[in-house]
């Protein structure tokens, strides 16, 4: 497949370039497009683009891509997805899905039957050990789930946020629950499922920006069972913890921006006493994951024709909870799946600020 890469940024030249690489038989950049034309051409000559330029629109019709990598910040998401989309361009786009809700469906609105799709980066699903977490959940193997964590420990010093776009509603969209913990949040829904309703708080405990720098959630699943959501930009000691709590065991996953199959442990429950089942449990493949898998993925998917994982209603599950934890962070109360209607001021942004002006009412037990 012949792609672009739209926006020259960190992102691209760290993580989604060496996954190209790795996967050089199948996919190869013929473009790249960014504002700033000097970082065009320096990406250009450092990975051996054959074109670069700073208008999107022209740059695809040069190409004649079949894929679109888009690594820009995410208030330019909706433009630019939908730009590739109307060309009939399928597109790869970094997270968050978008800004808000209306973002994200906007998009979808340029999608077609059969393609082109828009899938957003969510590697952490495409690991091994998820992979066969998710065939143990689907199975039973492992009993029923009770009780997650899902933690995203991380540390950004002051000077991250001098990156002009960083930090403000009308740009990131949000802090670590948007942009950093929505990895592992994703992973999260994508191994149990639906959820029905939440409660959470935010703070802006350290850093002079305008959105949260930390937040924590309690959010209750389709299932019955209850996850616990934390994500935080204030924690020198990072680490990305998941744990599954299951009537016969307990599964944990601790990293921070990556996993392989020793960042994961299979215990069981007392009563589960067939070690044989046990040394079933964990994946035989070395897969770990990152940016590859999900590319190798997203290659097989639009080889046929078919809509990728992390598209469509799987992305917009996860983009909907993000937005509900905002939302009762806010307004202090419990939000919901069905609440988050497109009348709702946070549909539009997940400030609450209404596109025209108006914000809800914050009690005095949300954010304030």
């Amino acid at each position: 497949m012949r792609a672009v890469v739209v926006g020259a940024g960190t992102i691209a030249g760290a993580s989604h370039m060496p996954a190209v690489q790795a996967l050089r038989d199948r996919v190869a950049v013929v473009g790249v497009v960014d504002v700033d034309d000097g970082r065009a051409r320096d990406f250009a000559a450092r990975w051996s683009v054959p074109v670069h330029g700073t208008d999107l629109r022209d740059v695809l019709g040069r190409c004649a891509p079949d894929l679109a990598i888009v690594c820009a910040p995410p208030a330019q998401h909706r433009e630019l997805v939908t730009q590739c989309l109307d060309a009939g361009v399928d597109v790869w786009c970094e997270k968050p899905a978008g800004i808000s809700l209306a973002d994200l469906d906007a998009m979808s609105r340029h999608e077609r039957p059969g393609g082109p799709y828009v899938s957003f980066v969510a590697q952490h699903r495409f690991g091994a050990g998820a992979r066969r977490l998710r065939e143990h959940l689907l199975s039973g193997e492992l009993g029923r789930p009770l009780v997650a964590l899902c933690n995203t420990m991380w540390f950004r010093p002051p000077e991250y946020f001098d990156v002009p776009w960083r930090g403000r509603w009308a740009t990131e969209g949000g802090g670590p629950t948007l942009g950093h913990g929505i990895h592992q949040i994703d992973l999260a829904l994508s191994l149990l499922g639906d959820w029905t309703e939440v409660r959470a708080m935010t703070g802006t405990l350290d850093r002079a920006i305008e959105v949260e720098d930390v937040s924590m959630a309690v959010v209750r699943l389709e299932s019955g069972a209850m996850l616990s959501v934390v994500c935080s930009l204030l924690s020198p000691r990072e680490e990305s913890y998941l744990r599954f709590d299951l009537t016969d065991a307990t599964v944990e996953l601790s990293h921070v921006y990556g996993y392989d199959n020793h960042s994961w442990t299979w215990a069981p429950a007392p009563h589960v006493t067939d070690s044989e089942r046990v040394r079933s449990w964990p994946p035989t493949d070395p897969g770990p994951s990152g940016h590859a898998a999900q590319l190798a993925h997203v290659l097989d998917r639009l080889t046929t024709g078919e809509r990728p994982e992390s598209s469509g209603t799987d992305a917009r599950r996860t983009l909907e909870l993000v937005t509900a934890i905002y939302r009762s962070a806010r307004t202090g109360l419990p939000v919901r799946r069905t609440d988050l209607t497109t009348d709702d001021p946070f549909y539009h942004s997940l400030s609450g600020e209404h596109p025209g002006g108006t914000s809800m009412t914050t009690t005095s037990e949300g954010e304030g």
